[in-house]
């Protein structure tokens, strides 16, 4: 059926971010996508510190794309001000009276000291979201801290429970920025339900979330488990013996895996019989009757035997066979995710053409049916759009270069 196209959710949205690297960057680049006008606020010395990740290793040096910035700031404009600067601090006052939200993961020290807090925002613009993304929460005896996601999300929550046993270390986060992203996309479901709110009551909302609390939350089953049985929940298993075999990974003959994840085996071991081409298992003597859990080891040993004699391609075939309620996946590389059809298909993975050089990027996975994201644009070079928001402000351009011969603007 043909959909009406409407224009993205948050068409006329005006967005004033004041902060720096993934998680906070990354909450207001999923409003951008929903249609929002993103300023984003620099230090007219470097900028954001995720542009300087080229020179520090953590984006490989000959690549033509920074992609760790591009990620958290497409689609913005960017103005550099010095906001520390007494007449720039002025200025960054005069952006927030106009716009809608100011999201920011300045500490509260940092937020006091620069009189850029929530009573301040709120005090030239009464009905403001004002959106903090902290370390460890806005509150407490913690507040001040910093925070990154491979220490406040991974390493506080999450780490101890995905590490096996006999591990001789912590294992470490499995992507760049995992916390951020996942912390960032809440922060703009706050931010959207916040704006819902400031609708109705028409006054100012603070909204606020933090690495430890989405940590937290993402450890919830364990947590609570914990809690319950006093006992340290593991999400490890040896994969000879798990608590079910039809929920394991097996692997191929071209040294890649099949994850099964089929959570009522006995339900699903006849048609995963018929999928494997061996029918003659559905009766097999040695588990009839028996609870598939119960002989774990030796369904194990049997698939793997069978995993192993075919290639991770025509596995995916045969097991297309079984009906969409029984679920699997094959496990992917990095290179297959970008060129994975079903996530290009859905709007996902979406391509972006910057200085002659086409990328693909990751697009926020929440999307409203037949509205369009704003996506395509790359990440703005610093201070790009200076000019072109404090002339829309009121500003002239006498009085904007005045500015930046005083050193409040780049």
């Amino acid at each position: 059926m043909t959909q009406n196209t409407r224009s993205a959710p948050l068409t006329g949205v005006k967005v004033l971010e004041v902060a720096s690297w993934v998680f906070v960057p990354s909450a207001t680049v999923v409003l951008a996508e929903w249609g929002a006008d993103v300023i984003k606020v620099e230090n007219p010395n470097g900028g954001d510190p995720q542009r300087g990740l080229v020179s520090s290793g953590f984006v490989p040096s000959g690549g033509s794309v920074n992609h760790l910035f591009e990620i958290p700031n497409r689609g913005k404009r960017s103005v550099a001000i010095d906001f520390k600067h007494p007449e720039g601090r002025d200025l960054v006052l005069r952006l927030a009276a106009a716009c809608d939200v100011f999201a920011t993961n300045l500490l509260p020290s940092q937020r006091a000291s620069l009189r850029l807090d929530y009573c301040d925002i709120e005090e030239v613009n009464p009905r403001v979201v004002y959106a903090i993304g902290s370390g460890v929460g806005d509150t407490g005896p913690e507040a001040g801290r910093g925070g990154f996601d491979l220490s406040t999300y991974w390493a506080r929550a999450l780490a101890h429970s995905a590490t096996p046993p006999n591990a001789p270390f912590p294992v470490n986060m499995p992507a760049a920025a995992f916390g951020d992203l996942g912390a960032g996309l809440a922060l703009a479901g706050g931010v959207a339900l916040a704006l819902y709110q400031r609708e109705r009551t028409g006054t100012s909302v603070l909204v606020d979330n933090s690495l430890v609390g989405m940590a937290a939350w993402a450890s919830a089953m364990n947590v609570v488990g914990a809690a319950l049985s006093g006992l340290e929940p593991r999400a490890q298993w040896e994969h000879a013996a798990p608590p079910n075999p039809l929920v394991n990974y097996y692997r191929t003959s071209d040294g890649r895996f099949i994850h099964l994840n089929m959570m009522q085996a006995d339900r699903w071991w006849p048609d995963l019989t018929r999928a494997i081409g061996r029918p003659e298992l559905e009766n097999d003597p040695r588990w009839v009757d028996r609870p598939r859990t119960e002989p774990a080891r030796e369904i194990v040993q049997l698939l793997d035997e069978i995993f192993a004699s075919r290639t991770i391609d025509e596995w995916c075939e045969a097991l297309a066979s079984l009906s969409g309620g029984a679920v699997w996946e094959r496990v992917r590389t990095a290179p297959e995710i970008v060129n994975d059809q079903q996530l290009r298909e859905n709007g996902i993975i979406h391509d972006v053409v910057s200085n002659d050089v086409t990328y693909p990027l990751v697009g926020a996975p929440v999307q409203l049916r037949g509205a369009v994201p704003e996506r395509g644009q790359a990440a703005p070079a610093l201070g790009e759009h200076t000019d072109d928001v404090l002339l829309e402000l009121g500003l002239d351009m006498e009085e904007i270069i005045e500015l930046k011969i005083s050193g409040a603007l780049l």
